[in-house]
């Protein structure tokens, strides 16, 4: 029998909609570039791998071009798979050791929510090509140690962005996050994610640059929990809770298809 591989979308609640991730649970681990090739091969912006170990699951999450430290929308997947599947009883939370620490998942309801570090940035000089890579002046750029935070003025600017994905690539980060208040009542913030630097143009919804913008919006709003729209093509919500220096990441998940690699 084959390699299991099982494809969900992440950060919401219909098909085809949110973050689609891959998800293989291996009876043992893989060497790195048997999983890089598989993540290539699956060509989403992420695939996770899990091996069960004493205290949960070991994880990691491949790009099609490289492993990454962190990754929201790719845990949520897993964590959702591992209670559709069998591998945890429904009550019981997932533990996954990973390159950013120690990750748990707990079910609420019809939601996943995520135990996450929090990520803050710092504000920074603006790189000398990032007004000409986004074609537009920000408001505020901060950093942390995976990425750029950019505002702009307002939910229109971030929607209207066709950044230049080469001079983004020459800037080194791991992504850029672009976001604003949002203009739609209901959710706090928006924002978008562009990671060409490591093979992924736009993402549709990232779970980790909540980490950073969750502790970003709550400053300037003054609250602890926000609800934030990514607004790619395919769109995602995610609920953020601040508790400490942790940041709680909520969102729902959907198998679409299920396969195996001979």
């Amino acid at each position: 029998m084959g390699q299991r591989v099982v494809q969900v979308d992440a950060f919401t609640n219909e098909a085809f909609r949110g973050n689609p991730a891959a998800v293989c649970v291996l009876e043992q681990e893989q060497d790195d570039e048997w999983m890089q090739l598989v993540a290539r091969e699956m060509n989403l912006s992420e695939t996770a791998f899990l091996v069960p170990i004493e205290m949960g699951f070991h994880l990691r999450w491949f790009t099609p071009a490289t492993e990454v430290d962190l990754c929201g929308h790719a845990t949520l997947a897993s964590a959702h798979v591992l209670w559709e599947d069998g591998y945890l009883a429904l009550d019981q939370p997932a533990r996954f050791d990973t390159l950013s620490g120690t990750l748990t998942a707990e079910r609420d309801g019809d939601w996943i929510e995520l135990d996450f570090p929090s990520e803050p940035e710092h504000e920074v000089p603006a790189p000398e090509s990032m007004a000409t890579a986004f074609g537009a002046s920000p408001r505020y750029v901060g950093r942390n140690r995976m990425d750029y935070l950019v505002e702009f003025a307002d939910e229109a600017a971030v929607r209207g962005l066709s950044p230049d994905m080469r001079l983004l690539k020459s800037i080194d980060a791991r992504g850029f996050i672009a976001t604003s208040r949002s203009s739609a009542s209901g959710f706090d913030f928006v924002s978008r994610f562009f990671g060409p630097g490591v093979g992924i143009d736009e993402d549709p919804v990232t779970g980790s640059s909540h980490c950073c913008l969750g502790p970003f919006w709550a400053a300037r709003l003054g609250k602890d929990e926000l609800l934030g729209h990514q607004i790619s093509a395919r769109g995602g919500v995610v609920r953020v809770r601040l508790a400490g220096d942790r940041t709680r990441l909520g969102g729902q998940a959907v198998t679409v298809m299920r396969g195996e690699l001979v």
